[in-house]
């Protein structure tokens, strides 16, 4: 099954939570994994199953990281704030670096998330 995470800085949470509200049918043939903050108010918010990795400064991002290196996503959304991000939230530099040697895709804005779940529905 495609594997894809969930990722947002605070003030991207909102943006997240309408994007799978909007794209809930598609999301819902994927299996989903978030980091732990962001998942709670996915789940919340939508009638999605999503497994919650540990929040963003606790190492949840860390936890994504790995399942990209072991082979285990195959893409990441990780919707980030480029002008306010907070000290506590996830970084997005290793995310990003992981993916490039894995070869695995990341969105970082709507636009490319909507490309990036549509791609791995074909």
């Amino acid at each position: 099954m495609t594997r894809v995470a969930l990722i947002a800085h605070d003030e991207k949470k909102p943006d997240l939570i309408e994007f799978a509200q909007a794209h809930e049918t598609q999301l819902g043939a994927y299996d989903l994994i978030a980091t732990g903050t962001t998942g709670k108010r996915l789940i919340e918010a939508t009638d999605l199953e999503i497994e919650r990795k540990e929040s963003g400064p606790l190492g949840g991002d860390l936890m994504i990281g790995s399942e990209v290196a072991a082979g285990k996503l195959d893409g990441i959304v990780f919707l980030r704030d480029p002008l306010r991000a907070q000290p506590h939230e996830p970084d997005i530099s290793a995310l990003l670096r992981i993916c490039d040697v894995h070869d695995t895709a990341l969105a970082t804005n709507l636009a490319s998330a909507t490309f990036l779940i549509e791609g791995l529905a074909d």
